[in-house]
Formats: structure tokens, C-alpha cells, sequence
């Protein structure tokens, strides 16, 4: 019996090592392709699914795919919906494992390929100069090593089976529920469900497990499987942590559909199994089985993937994505652009305080990074475009001459606003520069520089005096590089670098001043007559 577990834990291990093998194979031989696939053909739900499914069955890993669409998520590649796609597509993948190993795994002597196919791929993998040629010798090698792990499982599986007269190592007393959270546990310890179902066929194929028993160690697996994309999203973004909750939910209203009628899927089973003409044995029978269920979820869950997707952007609702939801714009007021205007004037406010904070950050806070920021940044630029939109669907027909000026002054200050934010980088790269030892010698004007720009930030209206100040810096500052250029104390690369900063944080503290001259429109239609400046445009 020792012996027998040794093999067990051996063939595993080969097993294990031989899907490593070729899902590296694969998807370095594929390359670009399968990044393409993914990133491009996933622009419906069922576009997503097929990729999804595609690609599983390319590379024969759905962790590694749950894990791609993770990053393709985390990256802003894809939408919540588009990626739920690729998690139902995966799941279907993943059952080509099981009919690989049901199909050719126990039709004939395994060692009569798997030898022959293990020494043409380390063959091809050490001969060949091509880089592509040599990941398809690792897969094609893989693959060898694939069925020669099943092959020891078989053995041992079969020999276990033997020293038990009860017909099992497990009684079956224990009942579904114990073999489902084998099969769990499993997938989770090998972080492979494909390695968990090779062990579950192979066993009910021994005889040590009976079919329904070996159908909820199945289910247990495909469970399992959700593990990899949890571990995955513990750090990622909250798209990305959304979408691994989807995975979950939809693996467990799979599994526990397939649970639930574990009668009728196994009958259905025995049905199709005869009506194809499959041979009858359990392996083939559980391999149909992982497929039933796992389309029958997927066709279930898709006509619901957009509100399902809803249902997940409601969880883990970071401040940024907050942010950038509008809190005043009413559709219902569309109609009515007096109406509109003081929502407009809310939002306006909102966008004009959020940005102020992102300045603040890049000029106060140390060690910040591009990507430090980048949330802030983008939840800034997402609730501008809505309050664009919004004042672009007002009833234009219905608008008094005085509303439509007023309005324009927000869209103009939305346009400044939304250049300023593009700039904030620059800030960060400009507090470099004042830090660098090439520049010592400006680094007393340079932070007098930066106090100024803090002071202009924090102005709560139009600020003159301070952008004539900062003007002037600027100008004093762009000089002495010049000079220094001339004398090479730095390289032409560094001062066109530090001159372009400069040229930047420029033109933002531009757009900011402008920015701060915006007044609500209902103080603008109230009182004041409002005359647009003729020398300003809509740049």
C-alpha cells in the first residue's frame, strides 16, 4: 500500500510537472496571439466566452487564463462584463483535460506514444535554433510527460484498488458532500483542477470510486479551480477583485445546479454516452459530465452577464471610482436646462475640489509615483467627461441665450480642467528635478518656483498675481538651463527633458488659473451680466 501511495504521489508530480510544461510551451510558441485573442476578441460577452474557451483549450490551463484576464482588467483593457465572459468561456476550456484523459488516457498502451513523443520533443527543443520551435519541443515534450504521469496514476490507482475488498478507499457511506470537498481540496493543494480530475477519472476508472461519487468529486474541483483567480486579486484592483468574485459566484451556481440534479445530469449522461457511441466507462462518462455542466452554467449565466457584472461594480467601491460618479446630474431635467444648471453648478464644484486635491498631492506628497496617482487621475477625467456629456444632451432649443453662455463657461472650464489633469505628471517630474544634483544650482529657485504653484493651487479665484509671479520664475528658471546647456554642466538630453517640464507645469498652471475664474451659472443668470471674453477660445 506504501508503495502504491509513493506512486500516487510520483505520478502526480510528473503530472503536475507535464502541464507546466505545456501551458509554458503553448503559450510562449503562441506568443502575441493569444495577448491579441484575448485583448480584442472579447468586445461581446459570447465573443468573450468563446476566447475564453479557445484559449483554455490552447494552453490547457484556466488559471493561467483567469490570471491573464485579472491583468487585462487590473490594465483597463477589459470591462467587467467582456472578462466575465472569458471566466464562463474558461470553465468550458478546462474540460478538455478530462477528455484527453478519458479518450486517449485509457484507449490503448500509453507508453506506445508517450515515449516517441517525449523524445521528438526534447529533440526538437535542443535542435532547433528557433526560439518558437524550441516552446513547441517543450510542449510537445510535455505532453509525452502528460501520459506518462497518467500512466503511473493508472498503475497505482489500479494496484490500491486491489488491496481493498470493500472496492474503495473511501466508503461511499461518507456520502457527496465528502467527495466534493475532495475534490476542493485538491484543486486547492495542487493549485491544478486539471491535476484533481486526472486523479478523480483515473480512480473511478480503477473502480475505486463509484460515478456518482466521482461526479461530486468533479464539481468539487471545478470549485477548486476558483482558487487561483482569488489568490490572484488579493492586491489587484477592484475591477479585478469583482471579477474573481464572479468567478466564484459562477462556479458555485454551476456546481451547485449540477449538484442539485446529479441525478438527471448522470441519466443524461448514460443517454448521450449511448447515443454516441462513446465506450462506456466511467472516465468518458465524467469527462461528458464536466462538460454538461459546465455549459449548462455558461448558458444560464450569459444573457445575465450585464447585470451580473452591476451586481459586482457595487462591491469593493474604492473613494476614486466614487468619485467619479456624478451626484447631481438628473436625466429627468434634461428637459428643463434652468433646471439643469444648478446640478451642473454642484458638479462643477465637485470636479473643480477633486482637482485642487490631485495638484496638492503631486506637490506636497514624497516619493510619489505616475502610477501613484493614475486612480485619482482617472476618476477626475471620467467625472468631467460626464458633466461634457450631460451639458451636450440639454434640449439646446429650449435654452434662453443667458443659460447657453453660462453653460458654455462650463464646458470651457471642463476643457481647462481636464488639460490640467493630463499635466499633474509633470509636477511629479518637476520636484525630481529639483532634487537632482545637475541642478543645485537652481534648486532655491526651483522650490521658490513650486511654492508658488502651491499658493496658485490653493487660490479660490482668479489668481493674476500669483500666474504673473509664476510667469516670471519660469522664465528666470529657462534661462539659467539654457546657459547651463551652453556650458555643459548636463547633457542636451537632460536639459531638453527639464525644459519640457517646465514648458508643461507652465502651460498647466495656465489652464488652472483659468480654471479658477469659472463662477456657478446660477450666480451668472441671477445677477451679473456675463459677456464672454473675446480674446479666450475653446482650445
Amino acid at each position: 500500500m506504501i508503495s502504491s501511495v509513493f506512486q500516487i504521489l510520483g505520478g502526480l508530480a510528473l503530472f503536475m510537472l507535464a502541464m507546466e510544461m505545456m501551458t509554458n510551451g503553448l503559450k510562449n510558441a503562441a506568443g502575441h496571439h493569444l495577448r491579441h485573442l484575448l485583448g480584442t476578441w472579447t468586445r461581446t460577452p459570447l465573443r468573450g466566452l468563446m476566447a475564453g474557451f479557445a484559449i483554455t483549450g490552447i494552453v490547457q490551463h484556466s488559471g493561467a487564463v483567469t490570471v491573464a484576464t485579472i491583468g487585462f482588467v487590473n490594465a483597463g483593457l477589459l470591462t467587467l462584463a467582456q472578462s466575465l465572459g472569458v471566466i464562463f468561456g474558461s470553465n468550458i476550456g478546462t474540460t478538455m483535460t478530462a477528455w484527453l484523459v478519458s479518450l486517449v488516457g485509457f484507449g490503448f498502451k500509453i507508453e506506445a506514444l508517450a515515449l516517441p513523443l517525449l523524445a521528438a520533443g526534447v529533440g526538437f527543443k535542443m535542435i532547433s535554433r528557433n526560439q518558437r520551435n524550441q516552446f513547441l519541443g517543450e510542449a510537445l515534450a510535455g505532453f509525452a510527460l502528460f501520459f506518462l504521469g497518467l500512466s503511473i496514476l493508472k498503475t497505482a490507482l489500479e494496484s490500491l484498488a486491489g488491496g481493498f475488498t470493500d472496492g474503495g478507499i473511501i466508503s461511499p457511506d461518507y456520502g457527496l458532500f465528502t467527495f466534493l470537498v475532495i475534490g476542493f481540496l485538491a484543486t486547492v493543494l495542487t493549485q491544478s483542477s486539471s491535476a484533481a480530475l486526472a486523479i478523480v477519472l483515473t480512480a473511478a476508472a480503477g473502480g475505486l470510486i463509484g460515478l456518482d461519487n466521482a461526479a461530486a468529486a468533479v464539481i468539487g474541483a471545478n470549485l477548486g479551480s476558483t482558487s487561483t483567480a482569488a489568490l490572484s486579486a488579493l492586491k489587484a484592483t477592484a475591477n479585478a477583485r469583482r471579477l474573481a468574485i464572479g468567478h466564484i459566484l459562477f462556479n458555485v451556481f454551476t456546481g451547485a445546479i449540477a449538484l442539485i440534479i446529479l441525478p438527471v445530469m448522470l441519466w443524461t449522461v448514460a443517454m448521450l454516452t449511448d447515443w454516441l457511441n462513446l465506450e462506456a466507462n466511467p472516465a468518458v462518462s465524467l469527462a461528458l459530465f464536466h462538460t454538461l455542466f459546465n455549459v449548462l452554467g455558461a448558458a444560464i449565466m450569459l444573457p445575465f452577464t450585464k447585470p451580473f457584472a452591476r451586481f459586482l461594480g457595487r462591491m469593493f467601491r474604492s473613494k476614486e471610482e466614487d468619485n467619479a460618479v456624478p451626484r447631481y446630474l438628473d436625466d429627468t431635467l434634461i428637459t428643463t436646462p434652468e433646471l439643469a444648471i444648478g446640478a451642473v453648478d454642484q458638479e462643477m464644484k465637485r470636479l473643480i475640489g477633486h482637482s485642487r486635491g490631485l495638484l496638492r498631492v503631486c506637490l506636497d506628497r514624497e516619493s510619489l509615483t505616475e502610477a501613484d496617482i493614475r486612480p485619482k487621475a482617472d476618476a477626475i477625467r471620467n467625472l468631467n467627461r460626464a458633466i461634457t456629456d450631460y451639458i451636450g444632451r440639454l434640449r439646446a432649443e429650449k435654452m434662453h441665450p443667458s443659460v447657453v453662455d453660462a453653460l458654455t463657461i462650463s464646458i470651457r472650464t471642463c476643457r481647462y480642467l481636464a488639460e490640467a489633469t493630463d499635466l499633474t505628471t509633470r509636477l511629479l517630474q518637476l520636484r525630481q528635478l529639483s532634487h537632482r544634483t545637475e541642478f543645485a544650482e537652481q534648486a532655491e529657485t526651483l522650490e521658490h518656483y513650486l511654492d508658488t504653484i502651491r499658493e496658485l493651487v490653493a487660490s479660490e479665484g482668479p489668481a493674476e498675481a500669483l500666474l504673473a509671479e509664476a510667469e516670471g520664475t519660469y522664465h528666470r528658471l529657462k534661462n539659467a538651463m539654457l546657459q547651463m546647456m551652453v556650458r555643459r554642466d548636463f547633457s542636451t538630453a537632460l536639459g531638453d527633458q527639464a525644459l519640457d517640464t517646465l514648458s508643461s507645469v507652465r502651460r498647466l498652471n495656465d489652464q488652472w488659473s483659468k480654471a479658477l475664474k469659472w463662477q456657478p451659472a446660477t450666480h451668472l443668470l441671477n445677477g451679473a451680466q456675463h459677456q464672454l471674453p473675446e480674446s479666450e477660445n475653446l482650445q
